[in-house]
């Protein structure tokens, strides 16, 4: 798990992550199957799902990770349905952050050279997403992006780079709008 966590190159067939995964799955579906109005339920799950912040995040279900445990929450942030977050690194969403439904936050990569990725080695590299940030609907966040405070992020957008603070930008790639 360290090496995973660390961008280092990592067999994910090992049983530590094997285990992981099913526990972070199995935490997803069991949160997945709960209802509007099951709120302790909701907040019991993902306290055990993620690694902070399920006291006071809002996700409207289904919610698909990888781990779980490499996914932190600054407190008030708010997903609408369907978000993906691959955590093989760490996550970090701050502050009243709102992410639009079908939204992928993906922080799992793989090598670039063949014959790494023959050997089955996969990596990846964490994203970062500043506090008060607007993230559109089915927005495509990929590995190693920090996003900085009170940016928006238009939907549909794929962010392939770092987004400064306050910037807004949409397309893909995702590249500034002009005022």
């Amino acid at each position: 798990m360290e090496k995973m966590i660390a961008g280092d190159l990592y067999r994910p067939g090992d049983p530590e992550l094997v285990a992981a995964r099913k526990r972070g799955q199995s935490l997803a579906a069991a949160y997945n199957a709960t209802r509007y109005g099951d709120e302790a339920a909701r907040r019991a799950l993902l306290a055990e799902l993620l690694g902070s912040g399920g006291d006071s995040v809002v996700i409207r279900p289904p919610f698909h990770v990888d781990y779980g445990i490499n996914i932190h929450f600054g407190p008030d942030c708010f997903l609408n349905f369907g978000v993906v977050c691959l955590d093989v690194c760490p996550i970090h969403v701050g502050r009243g952050t709102q992410i639009g439904p079908y939204t992928q936050l993906i922080s799992a990569d793989h090598p670039r050279d063949p014959e790494i990725r023959r050997q089955g080695l996969e990596n990846g590299r964490p994203i970062h997403i500043g506090e008060n940030v607007w993230i559109g609907a089915s927005v495509l966040i990929l590995p190693g992006v920090t996003i900085g405070e009170d940016a928006v992020i238009g939907g549909g957008a794929v962010v392939t780079r770092d987004v400064a603070p306050g910037a807004i930008v949409a397309g893909n790639p995702a590249r500034p709008l002009r005022g």
